[in-house]
């Protein structure tokens, strides 16, 4: 998964013609490292239907504050620049592709 800073956010997620998923991160964070490996293998899967990003919230704090991202991991999904799904916490494989089912079933 690319990551994406504070001030490419807007191009990259925001203006993104296709729905974009955001894993809010950080090293320190367990949840975070149990979670990733998950997103990789499901943005390998999904890749075409949706657009994954990890933004690490301790390098960008702009965006992490602006949409109250207050515990992580936070996945966000993006659609027309707008949050369209906030998934708090850890989840297992079989848990996080029914959360965006309707974003890589389309």
């Amino acid at each position: 998964m690319a990551a994406v800073t504070d001030a490419e956010f807007e191009a990259q997620v925001l203006k993104s013609d296709k729905p974009v998923l955001v894993d809010f991160w950080a090293e320190w964070c367990g949840p975070c490292r149990q979670v990733a490996p998950i997103l990789d293998e499901i943005a390998g899967a999904h890749g075409d239907k949706i657009s994954f990003f990890k933004m690490n919230v301790d390098e960008n704090p702009v965006t992490p504050s602006s949409y109250r991202v207050t515990g992580i991991p936070t996945i966000n999904v993006y659609q027309g620049g707008e949050v369209v799904k906030t998934i708090v916490g850890a989840r297992p494989k079989a848990t996080l592709l029914n959360e965006l089912s309707e974003f890589i079933s389309a």
